[in-house]
């Protein structure tokens, strides 16, 4: 495999640095605009920081040299993932409005709300924002060439980005035609799954989890938690019980559960 623990041990520290100033820069914004909700555009543009941080750090430091090809694909498979989520978030975010979900973590902070963000919402985000990326750190520093592991990583990754955007593009679209106002999406990728954008995120971590795999079976032993972490928050923690809790009495969902797979695309289930 050829991976420099030396090497690795240095570029967590080069990313938690990078990390905690992207999240201080978050944090000013949030402060001035009296709405935390902005740290969810930071979530996709930390790990494109740590793919560039990695990058930069692998290719000037590292004997025997990384494989060039895998750092490069990593990179572009995150920075694709990355950048379309933080931009998406963005254009969401647009009303200047604060997202329920924190009003609610925070209300407890009273007076000192602004710093209480900073314990309760952005540390623990630093955190997790490592323990994820830690399948792109080892997956450039790795020296294995690609073979074809990385190659269906890609597959699987592209199958995800698909379902997540097209969930993302068709929810947005329904929210914004009058004429649909009240009602349940149920077509596109929607019919398959209810949360196709949540099992898009998830597939796109398992593809990029095979492509650091390429790089040996001791890598791919230690970031397997990157996309088992990513999974188990998306189905259980924070992506499908907050979304359907919310869901739940507005009319035509509990019926729309019942023909529905939960997570993983499926055809309809008989309606009858």
């Amino acid at each position: 495999m050829g991976l420099s623990w030396s090497a690795l041990g240095l570029n967590i520290v080069l990313s938690l640095a990078a990390l905690l100033v992207l999240l201080t820069v978050t944090w000013t914004i949030g402060r001035a605009q009296h709405r935390h909700v902005v740290i969810d555009c930071a979530w996709g543009l930390g790990f494109v920081v740590v793919a560039v941080v990695t990058l930069i750090h692998s290719g000037m430091s590292i004997t025997p040299n990384p494989d060039d090809a895998r750092r490069w694909l990593l990179l572009a498979l995150v920075g694709l993932w990355g950048l379309r989520l933080a931009i998406y978030l963005g254009w969401r975010m647009r009303d200047g409005a604060e997202d329920p979900r924190y009003e609610k973590i925070l209300e407890s902070g009273g007076e000192r709300r602004d710093l209480y963000a900073i314990r309760r919402v952005y540390l623990p985000q630093a955190v997790v924002l490592l323990l994820v990326s830690m399948v792109i750190q080892m997956g450039m520093l790795g020296s294995a060439p690609l073979n074809w592991i990385a190659w269906l990583g890609v597959a699987v990754w592209a199958i995800g980005l698909f379902f997540e955007a097209a969930g993302d593009l068709q929810l947005s679209r329904h929210k914004n035609d009058p004429a649909s106002r009240g009602t349940i999406l149920d077509t596109g990728v929607w019919r398959f799954t209810r949360h196709p954008n949540y099992f898009g995120d998830a597939a796109v971590w398992w593809g990029i989890w095979l492509v650091a795999a390429s790089a040996g079976w001791l890598v791919a032993l230690v970031t397997v938690l990157s996309p088992l972490l990513m999974t188990w928050a998306l189905t259980s923690r924070t992506g499908k019980p907050l979304t359907e809790s919310r869901m739940m009495d507005r009319p035509g969902y509990r019926e729309y559960v019942q023909r529905t797979s939960g997570f993983f695309p499926l055809p309809p289930r008989n309606r009858a």
